[in-house]
């Protein structure tokens, strides 16, 4: 099993593509660029799954439809913010872009810690809230990854300036979800590189104390 980062649009958000031996994939944060996507999915010969995203930020869901539309595939979003999707005011884009960035409403909505089955792929759903209220974290354990969307980065953590933010409960979140994680996890971020958990144990500014 192997994961692809590809940065999109103008935020240069993450969108990652997990792959599994048999060629079937998921889509994490299509955020843009829905073209560009599709090609590079398609040269690959791979065949997408399911679109998951960490959360419903305008600059992580610009090409779901795209990608939806093309493999007729369905899209997982937190039940708190399935109606951020719609809505550009809820989703940022009228505020910070100046104009709607939306995607159709979602397939299925998540709700709670859980694990989901998808084709091969084994994922652990876990809730971490604090960037925005319905950001979810998924850890694929064969792949000894987690895609962590806008809530940890490379020597950083996500913003909680933005509607429904909470610094102490993102913390929280990365306390209780992420660095309890074994420390060769590949942090698969939402914007800029990779990391491990155990770098971010390390030497992390964010998280001294924990």
């Amino acid at each position: 099993m192997k994961w692809n980062r590809i940065p999109l649009g103008p935020l240069q958000t993450n969108a990652y593509v997990l792959v599994h031996e048999d060629q079937t994939c998921l889509v994490f944060d299509p955020g843009d660029e829905g073209g560009k996507l599709i090609e590079y999915i398609t040269a690959n010969g791979w065949t997408p799954l399911a679109v998951l995203l960490t959360h419903a930020h305008f600059d992580h869901i610009g090409a779901v439809d795209d990608i939806r539309k093309r493999w007729s595939i369905p899209v997982y979003v937190h039940k708190q913010e399935q109606h951020w999707l719609t809505d550009p005011m809820k989703n940022g884009s009228l505020l910070f872009m100046g104009e709607a960035i939306t995607a159709n409403e979602a397939d299925v909505l998540l709700e709670g810690e859980q694990t989901l089955t998808i084709g091969a792929f084994s994922l652990q759903v876990f809730e971490t809230p604090g960037h925005s209220p319905g950001s979810v974290s998924y850890y694929v354990e064969e792949a000894h990854a987690v895609v962590s969307g806008d809530v940890l980065f490379l020597g950083s953590i996500g913003r909680t300036d933005l509607p429904g933010g909470n610094y102490e409960q993102l913390l929280q979140s990365i306390h209780r979800h992420l660095l309890v994680l074994p420390e060769e996890t590949v942090v698969l971020c939402g914007h800029g590189s990779e990391t491990t958990i155990g770098a971010e144990m390390d030497t992390n500014p964010f998280l001294n104390g924990f």
